[in-house]
């Protein structure tokens, strides 16, 4: 069986407070785009796993899929199965690649071997593998906060607007995006912020990774420029970085953008 793992991005981040088991509470939101890999899992002799397209770091033994896979395996009797994951969603792009992966494989095994779990059951799965995880259970645009691991439903659709996603070459690390971060409540949520009109975002809906992200590192800088000087409507980092958005009200002119950029457009 095969399944299209997506990408996201983040409307907004807000860093409220740091929790006591190490990790922060936020406020974001969650919208899906059309930047996929592809995750084909047949059953096998051996489990084994395999990865094509972008070069994925680390041992492949540590891969979201193979520890999703453990997790069902301690609650149903599975064989033995060969995943072969083609990358093309960015790394260290803020973009939920990798837990996009192992949300996808978990639904792909409960369809293929018939586990009956349910939405919030696949969720519970996924939390247990990372903070946005969740997500992609439903992999539709949501309210998230806690961690980022639970949702409400939001009313927004932007699928009138041209999107289109920058990948400077530079990688962010999740330790230093945080190591910066000053936590505090937002004055207004994001909930209610991006009821207000696209074009009265920029400025208001905030990220609060990029103050020092950006700061940090030029290329990031200059593509969110170069967006906005294109004539986004708005223009954001999603995530902890390095990936940068924007959204349009028609394809623009991208020709002033650094060429070393990954160009994603019409997400």
């Amino acid at each position: 069986m095969i399944a299209f793992p997506n990408a996201k991005i983040n409307i907004g981040l807000n860093i409220i407070s740091r929790r006591n088991d190490g990790y922060h509470n936020l406020e974001t939101i969650f919208y899906p785009v059309q930047i996929k890999d592809a995750l084909e899992v047949v059953e096998a002799s051996d489990m084994s796993f395999e990865s094509s397209g972008i070069e994925i770091p680390g041992h492949a033994n540590e891969n979201l899929c193979l520890k999703a896979y453990d997790l069902l395996r301690k609650d149903f009797d599975l064989p033995n199965i060969s995943i072969h994951l083609h990358k093309q969603i960015p790394i260290g792009a803020g973009l939920g690649g990798g837990s996009a992966d192992a949300a996808f494989f978990l639904k792909l095994i409960n369809e293929k071997f018939g586990l009956g779990l349910s939405l919030e059951q696949l969720q519970g799965y996924c939390r247990k593998l990372g903070a946005d995880c969740a997500f992609f259970i439903e992999n539709k645009p949501l309210f998230a906060h806690g961690k980022g691991d639970y949702f409400e439903p939001i009313a927004l659709d932007l699928s009138a607007y041209y999107m289109v996603l920058v990948m400077p070459p530079v990688h962010v690390s999740t330790g230093e995006a945080y190591r910066g971060v000053k936590p505090q409540a937002p004055a207004i949520s994001l909930k209610d912020l991006v009821q207000l009109p696209i074009g009265a975002w920029q400025g208001k809906v905030k990220n609060d990774f990029e103050g020092h992200i950006l700061q940090a590192h030029p290329a990031i800088r200059g593509a969110k420029a170069a967006l906005l000087e294109a004539g986004a409507l708005f223009a954001l980092m999603s995530g902890s970085g390095a990936s940068v958005y924007g959204i349009f009200k028609a394809e623009p002119d991208l020709s002033a953008l650094a060429k070393d950029c990954v160009i994603f457009k019409g997400i």
